[in-house]
């Protein structure tokens, strides 16, 4: 019988950036998030912690020290929203900012944007569906349609999807699986 540890869930993360007041100011204006608290860092240079929920001190993290000329490592940095209508307003709010790389995505299981922040990181702005389909899966999506649009192309465009299920059964085999 396999011990499971006990109950952890991603609370925060952290990363290195080249311009931290940049990364900062793009943060707290496009996403909303606020300051927490900064510093001097114990390993060098500045941190500054970011959030948006008054439970968690921090959800973000940033430290000054990523070298010049260094790739991101990260894959995607993702932030849920309560539903559509906010995604489509976050889209919006991206299109006028002009920020790089908005790539808006309809993953049958939730409907996402993409964008890159200035430093090259990406970032996923989603809300889940009420269906669940196998992922990968991905199509392009319009997020100046209308919801009921976007709600009934979704519907179409997994219906004949073999691994198509309501997002309240796919969350109660979760469930089932995480409980054994």
């Amino acid at each position: 019988m396999t011990v499971r540890p006990p109950q952890a869930q991603l609370a925060h993360f952290g990363f290195y950036v080249r311009d931290l007041e940049g990364m900062v100011a793009f943060y707290t204006r496009v996403l909303g998030l606020v300051v927490t608290d900064s510093g001097d860092y114990y390993l060098g240079g500045r941190i500054v912690f970011l959030s948006r929920n008054a439970e968690e001190h921090h959800q973000v993290v940033m430290a000054s020290g990523r070298p010049e000329g260094a790739p991101s490592t990260i894959n995607q940095i993702s932030f849920r929203v309560e539903g559509l209508e906010d995604l489509r307003r976050f889209h919006a709010a991206l299109v006028k900012e002009a920020v790089k790389e908005i790539a808006p995505r309809n993953h049958g299981n939730a409907w996402s944007v993409y964008f890159s922040d200035p430093e090259g990181n990406r970032i996923e702005i989603y809300t889940p569906s009420p269906w669940h389909v196998g992922q990968p899966y991905g199509q392009p999506l319009d997020l100046t349609e209308p919801v009921e649009a976007i709600l009934a192309k979704t519907e179409a465009m997994i219906r004949d999807d073999p691994t198509r299920s309501t997002r309240a059964a796919w969350m109660a085999q979760m469930q089932s699986r995480l409980s054994q």
